[in-house]
């Protein structure tokens, strides 16, 4: 495989991703609007700080039955360390070794501010597209 990541990458500006400062309201309506399982979480400045899942949602709802859902923010939900992102220079092997663990790879440059993802899907339709390939030319 000799691509590098931005041949798999979908740029931030064709992807939903939620501000840390959103309310979890706002957070859980734009989720089930777009029908996202996960989603990365940026901040203000547009440096990557995490992921959130559905679960993370229900669990701190769970967890805190009595919360108003305006007064508590994405930040708050995030799990430290749980979808990590990687740097826009990673090498391949450690790209397709994060998609393994991931269903998606954020993708941050050298002051951590996200530019995009790379999906397990991307990766994995590459690699179909480029073994037909091979197998039509034997």
């Amino acid at each position: 495989m000799g691509q590098n990541l931005f041949f798999f990458l979908t740029n931030k500006k064709q992807i939903n991703f939620l501000y840390e400062n959103l309310s979890l309201r706002d957070g859980m309506y734009l989720m089930r609007q777009h029908g996202f399982t996960a989603v990365p979480v940026v901040s203000s400045n547009g440096e990557y700080v995490g992921s959130v899942t559905e679960g993370d949602f229900l669990y701190y709802l769970t967890d805190h039955p009595t919360t108003n859902l305006d007064e508590v923010f994405i930040r708050e939900i995030i799990r430290p360390g749980f979808i990590k992102a990687v740097p826009f220079n990673v090498s391949m092997g450690e790209l397709l070794a994060a998609s393994l663990e991931q269903n998606f790879v954020p993708v941050v440059d050298d002051r951590n501010i996200f530019i995009g993802i790379v999906t397990r899907k991307n990766i994995l339709s590459y690699l179909m597209r480029d073994r037909t390939v091979k197998n039509e030319d034997n």
